[in-house]
């Protein structure tokens, strides 16, 4: 059975991670939204329109998993559709962060995965990260697109448009988009450097193996 976040918790960590995300230079203006599932129904997701940096609890909207509006006053997050199918296709997760962290949106921009095994700690940890096909922001599409990385991975790139990352909490959600950055950082620089040398398939098989300690059940596909 899911432990789902406890709702008040879960409003004060979205708007935390709204900030850091702004503060970090991970979302610019209005972008990204962010949403935690907050029991069997239910979830808590950022509005439309509203610069991720600078809300505030009453503008946060509760939603049933049909996408009825329970409270809150405005529009819900114009990609509230995907969060929710991410949460239909996979009980086990309690909340989606959607960000457009510059490096990342480059590699997502140019249809490349994050692929590379270049740090133990993407290896072990985070997992490859795939490239969702293209299709418009807000579509069906794409909500379902995205949700069939669910299962598998911690977070895609979203061809032409940015990264999603989702957990087990609206934080770890964040922790993955902060990693897929850096991830994303790094494999930029190695082939700015002019070395493309990963780890050995050795390493990363005992990495993999490595993951049961942290409570990774995940595939988080195959590494390069």
């Amino acid at each position: 059975m899911t432990n789902y976040p406890n709702e008040s918790e879960a409003r004060r960590d979205i708007i935390e991670v709204g900030r850091r995300l702004y503060m970090r230079g991970l979302v610019c203006a209005n972008d990204g939204n962010i949403s935690a599932r907050v029991s069997e129904q239910e979830i808590v997701i950022t509005p439309s329109g509203v610069s991720k940096g600078f809300m505030t609890d009453g503008m946060l909207l509760k939603l049933d998993l049909n996408g009825r509006v329970l409270s809150g006053a405005g529009k819900p997050s114009s990609e509230s559709e995907m969060h929710l199918e991410i949460y239909k296709s996979s009980p086990d997760i309690c909340a989606v962060c959607h960000a457009h962290p510059p490096v990342a949106a480059t590699f997502a921009a140019a249809g490349v995965p994050l692929d590379r095994a270049f740090l133990q700690e993407t290896v072990m940890l985070l997992g490859v990260i795939p490239v969702v096909p293209y299709a418009q922001p807000g579509s069906g599409d794409l909500a379902r697109n995205t949700a069939g990385f669910a299962r598998e991975y911690h977070g895609a790139l979203l061809e032409h448009h940015g990264a999603v990352s989702w957990g087990n909490s609206v934080i770890e959600s964040l922790f993955r988009m902060e990693s897929i950055e850096y991830t994303a950082t790094v494999t930029m620089h190695s082939g700015a450097m002019g070395f493309s040398r990963t780890m050995s398939a050795e390493r990363i098989a005992d990495l993999i193996s490595a993951r049961t300690k942290w409570g990774i059940t995940k595939k988080l596909g195959k590494f390069k």
